[in-house]
């Protein structure tokens, strides 16, 4: 059922376009996955997201737990009907939560027991209880419940591996549902005797993907690229790799230059939240002056709807006078330009170019 099928591979880095079968779909890879945190892009509807070529939604496991709870999503059909998108879906397993959002926690061998930031209620997270609520969302694509330590202390770092990897294994105990794809992810920090450590452990249990996480969380970027180059001679090739939480469009290219086949990232919405907007060049803030009378489109080469109808004097108008359809068009502009690079990616990816699309756009790109 979660076939991974390599189409074309990049001869000169370890970029590769890919189809991983999903009981929802295909999903083409690379591919950017727009967050719905609260089983909800923010500021787009469902319809809006397959408009753009969104194939892959993301959902988030500790928020749905605690609001509106994962078995009324259960009663309510699970997240596809819940949330009206037909597509694929993964849920992250709420470790990354438990961990930087909550303010007082306890991680003992079994679980992590923490407090709600919403209304301070106690709750306790364990591999087996993360596996259930996430079968009751229902998701395609699941992740194991893992500590995500400070990417820069070693010896926490090497001692929260002790955790993780057994409670890998419990997760894939817990699992139940065939039609869902179990995901390990793999720490270790900055350390690359950590990260290989963590790879080869995961690798050995022959899981359906395996996921990079501890990444994006303080680490520089050439840190980033380096741990990526540590992986990606090591992570089976058969198998889809997703790189968690990362969406800057230099990251996306980077990424996939080493091997990587899915990301994610709340980037496209919060930007437009803060009335900043992706273009070729980098970002631009509508708030700014210089846009008061501007009748150009964010990116005159954009097909988004956004810059096909509307001029920067208008949208700025919009985010100055906090009008709501500001949000929706910076929003609806950012998803598509993330979208719009991936599809760019598998199309040189497809003729060979890969390599010099990477150079030419990091070079412009700021």
């Amino acid at each position: 059922m979660f076939e991974f099928d390599i189409d074309a591979q990049d001869a000169g880095s370890g970029a590769r376009n890919g189809r991983f079968h999903t009981p929802h779909g295909i999903i083409e890879t690379p591919v950017f996955a727009p967050v719905g945190t609260q089983a909800t892009v923010k500021a787009l509807r469902p319809s809006d997201l397959h408009d753009l070529g969104a194939s892959l939604v993301l959902s988030n496991t500790y928020h749905l737990y605690l609001r509106p709870g994962d078995e009324l999503v259960r009663d309510m059909g699970g997240l596809h009907q819940f949330m009206q998108w037909p597509g694929p879906i993964l849920t992250d397993s709420g470790g990354f939560q438990v961990f930087s959002l909550s303010s007082s926690r306890k991680i003992d061998a079994d679980g992590v027991t923490f407090q709600s930031h919403i209304d301070g209620s106690r709750h306790r997270f364990t591999p087996e209880r993360s596996v259930a609520i996430q079968e009751n969302l229902g998701a395609d694509i699941i992740m194991a419940f893992d500590e995500c330590p400070p990417p820069n202390e070693y010896e926490y770092v090497k001692h929260s591996l002790t955790r993780t990897h057994p409670w890998l294994l419990r997760c894939i105990e817990a699992k139940t549902r065939d039609d869902q794809a179990l995901f390990g992810i793999v720490q270790g920090g900055i350390f690359p005797d950590l990260r290989e450590e963590s790879a080869r452990f995961m690798m050995d249990l022959n899981l359906p993907g395996y996921a990079i996480g501890g990444l994006a969380v303080g680490e520089t970027k050439a840190e980033m690229a380096a741990t990526l180059d540590v992986l990606n001679p090591i992570l089976p090739r058969h198998k889809p790799r997703y790189l968690m939480g990362v969406g800057a469009p230099e990251d996306l290219v980077n990424g996939v230059l080493r091997g990587v086949d899915i990301f994610d990232c709340v980037l496209p919405t919060r930007l437009a939240r803060h009335n900043t907007v992706m273009v070729l060049g980098g970002k631009m803030n509508l708030r700014n002056a210089q846009y008061e009378r501007d009748p150009q489109p964010l990116d005159g080469t954009c097909t988004c709807y956004t810059c096909q109808h509307f001029s920067r004097a208008y949208l700025r108008h919009l985010v100055k006078a906090n009008e709501i359809l500001g949000h929706i068009l910076l929003t609806t502009h950012n998803v598509h330009f993330l979208l719009e690079l991936m599809r760019r990616i598998r199309a040189a990816i497809a003729a060979g170019t890969f390599r010099a699309f990477a150079d030419e756009f990091l070079s412009h790109y700021a």
